[in-house]
């Protein structure tokens, strides 16, 4: 259970870990450092070449997720965190998905990160009902 302030904190932490882990795919440039250092490391599962369309997909994604970062950090609203955990379980299962069809295998540290941040992001706030209601019994 999260007092309120340590919820925004949690919110803000969540998108401070988005745009560091998310930023390198936002434009091509830095996309293909990304994937030649990742290409590198000869991980177990397949890192394939990006075709243009690829290419253009991952950059899409970095862009919106750095700016749903952005937002998170300047204002980490409650409502964004629940909003995010909802986001970050679709990303799970996608790279749930994807790790059963062949992915590299590094694709499992970024899982256990999305179902933490998830999970952390679902847990009641204090002053939604859950902590109001226990003080009142406590009384």
């Amino acid at each position: 259970m999260w007092t309120s302030t340590q919820y925004r904190n949690v919110v803000r932490g969540s998108a401070w870990y988005d745009l560091i882990v998310t930023a390198a795919f936002a434009t091509p440039w830095s996309f293909a450092a990304l994937h030649g250092f990742l290409t590198s490391l000869e991980l177990p599962g397949e890192l394939p070449a990006f075709a243009p369309a690829h290419m253009l997909m991952a950059n899409l994604l970095g862009s919106v997720v750095c700016v749903w970062a952005v937002l998170r950090i300047c204002d980490p609203q409650a409502l964004y965190g629940r909003y995010d955990a909802v986001a970050r379980f679709l990303f799970a299962a996608w790279q749930a998905y994807a790790l059963a069809h062949g992915a590299s295998s590094l694709l499992v540290v970024f899982l256990v990160f999305e179902l933490a941040w998830g999970i952390a992001q679902t847990l009641p706030i204090c002053g939604e009902g859950a902590c109001s209601r226990s003080a009142a019994q406590q009384s």
